[in-house]
């Protein structure tokens, strides 16, 4: 099959429009009739991840993150960043993302934090016109917990060492929680108005966690790399793509390298 082919399917089911103005989504790098039959998935597509696509045969790279969010500057090879370029160029692999598209579509990447989050009557937090597609989602958990309890379940869930919350009780009991992957700090004023006790995201600014103490909200930061539930589900995308279209892709994987880039000590 060709990339085409693929990324015809992720289009239909991540439309474009559904991105950000400014978000560089789409074929990042190489051609898109280009022969492929090796697919791997990435969060990032960073050096360490290339270089195991090169060792794996991967023809195509589906990514969440962009892989150029800054233009390059000149093409000196010594500069890592630009290597990685040469490196997909050289062995021909095609990069493809589905960025804040993939966030807003329906079962993509908030409808997948929601499911982790054990959500229940999901909607989206901030609705695009069809009323079903939009900017994060809302819901409700069976019952109360507290924030702590329900910060420890998280931490579990997304398999990290550690996160942080920012509240003023963490005995409150909490039900109706908001989420956004990536950087939604921004957006708290919307949860909190949509009626969520707590909300999910990651990347809050020192002096933003200061507001939201102030408003007396609750907010759970577990890592922007809480993201990474994206590469196994779209696995599982690719997979139910092939069956229904007869594609003859011989291997669908997702990529093995850890790309969260803390480490905390």
């Amino acid at each position: 099959m060709k990339a085409s082919d693929l990324i015809a399917r992720i289009e239909a089911y991540a439309p474009r429009q559904l991105a950000f103005e400014k978000d560089p989504i789409g074929l990042q790098l190489g051609d898109a009739t280009r022969e492929i039959q090796t697919v791997m998935t990435a969060l990032d597509v960073r050096p360490e991840v290339v270089q195991e696509a090169i060792d794996k045969n991967v023809d195509f790279i589906f990514a969440h993150h962009p892989l150029i969010f800054r233009p390059a500057k000149n093409l000196d090879l010594s500069n890592p960043q630009n290597k990685m370029y040469a490196d997909l160029i050289k062995h021909d692999i095609v990069v493809y993302a589905a960025h804040t598209n993939l966030d807003a579509a329906v079962g993509g990447m908030n409808d997948w934090l929601a499911e982790l989050l054990m959500l229940q009557d999901v909607q989206p937090l901030v609705p695009n016109a069809d009323g079903q597609t939009g900017l994060g989602r809302i819901g409700k958990l069976t019952a109360p917990q507290s924030v702590a309890d329900y910060a420890q379940a998280l931490r579990d869930g997304f398999g990290v060492k550690t996160l942080r919350v920012i509240a003023n009780d963490l005995t409150r009991p909490i039900q109706t929680i908001a989420v956004l992957g990536g950087d939604g700090g921004s957006y708290y004023h919307q949860a909190m108005a949509a009626g969520a006790d707590a909300y999910v995201t990651a990347d809050l600014y020192y002096h933003t966690a200061h507001d939201v103490l102030a408003d007396d909200f609750v907010v759970i930061d577990p890592d922007h790399h809480m993201e990474a539930i994206a590469k196994e589900r779209l696995v599982a995308l690719i997979q139910t793509w092939q069956t229904e279209s007869g594609w003859r892709l011989t291997d669908v994987f997702a990529s093995e390298q850890n790309t969260d880039p803390y480490t905390y000590i």
